[in-house]
């Protein structure tokens, strides 16, 4: 019988901030358009969770990478964290998502580069 993938980990908004912004980690977003739209973190990937779990491959740019999955609130890119250590995926879960964020200040852009918003 083979070992079963480690449950993934948790990290802070800012440690996210900060694996991502040294090219540590990838961010992966896994909110529905819309919301990406409205505001995500800088340099963020975008998948959602519906075709992360219909078995979506990752963006290249993840491949082989840590990824820091994140979405509104921490549920959904808990999910997602859960079915990418379950692919052999290193992958940790953005604690309270974008909301927590932008509470603690970090920069949420659009995708034309404007100031965004967590919807």
């Amino acid at each position: 019988m083979s070992p079963l993938p480690s449950a993934p980990g948790q990290t802070t908004p800012t440690q996210a901030h900060e694996l991502a912004r040294t090219g540590a980690a990838v961010l992966l977003d896994v909110r529905e358009a819309a919301e990406f739209r409205a505001g995500h973190a800088p340099g963020a990937l975008h998948l959602p969770l519906i075709g992360l779990a219909a078995g979506v491959e990752l963006p290249p740019e993840a491949t082989g990478r840590t990824v820091l999955a994140i979405c509104r609130s921490g549920n959904r890119s808990q999910r997602a964290a859960e079915l990418l250590a379950a692919r052999g995926v290193e992958t940790l879960n953005v604690a309270g998502g974008m909301g927590a964020w932008q509470r603690a200040g970090l920069p949420v852009t659009t995708p034309d580069g404007g100031a965004g918003h967590v919807i």
